[in-house]
């Protein structure tokens, strides 16, 4: 079931952001987003039009719009690769025309992900934080 994110679905929410970004991104230090978090849980998620997807009472995945931009898509590690995924990236495309994000070019997999849902890369930058080369990739409805 995917739902509106409550304020008691932070921690959860939280918790998956942390293991998956550990897990997709070994390019980049663990510690960087262990720091991360705390800006996540008080300025980014708050500004955020969240969705979480709820499975057996548990959430196990989420994704944040901010405006026309798809902030963020995580999957908990332990239930991926069973199209929980794809099920968020489609309930953001039904409420948004159009979105962009970023990925890591090194993310092979989230890559993959995005071409797969229809979007293309427009733009390729440096990640001032992390110094990885970074993709913007955009979906239009149509």
């Amino acid at each position: 079931m995917i739902r509106p994110y409550l304020p008691t679905d932070g921690d959860a929410v939280l918790d998956i952001w942390l293991k998956a970004s550990i897990q997709a991104h070994d390019f980049v230090p663990a510690s960087f987003w262990r720091e991360r978090l705390p800006a996540m849980r008080e300025h980014y998620l708050p500004q955020a039009e969240t969705l979480v997807l709820e499975e057996n009472g548990r959430v196990v995945g989420f994704a944040s719009l901010h405006g026309q931009r798809l902030a963020a898509l995580f999957v908990s590690p332990e239930a991926q690769a069973r199209g929980l995924g794809r099920l968020l990236l489609d309930a953001a495309k039904r409420r948004r025309a159009s979105l962009e994000l970023s990925v890591y070019r090194t993310n092979a997999r989230a890559l993959a992900f995005y071409r797969a849902g229809g979007f293309v890369t427009v733009d390729e930058t440096c990640d001032p934080h992390t110094g990885q080369p970074e993709l913007t990739m955009r979906w239009s409805r149509g």
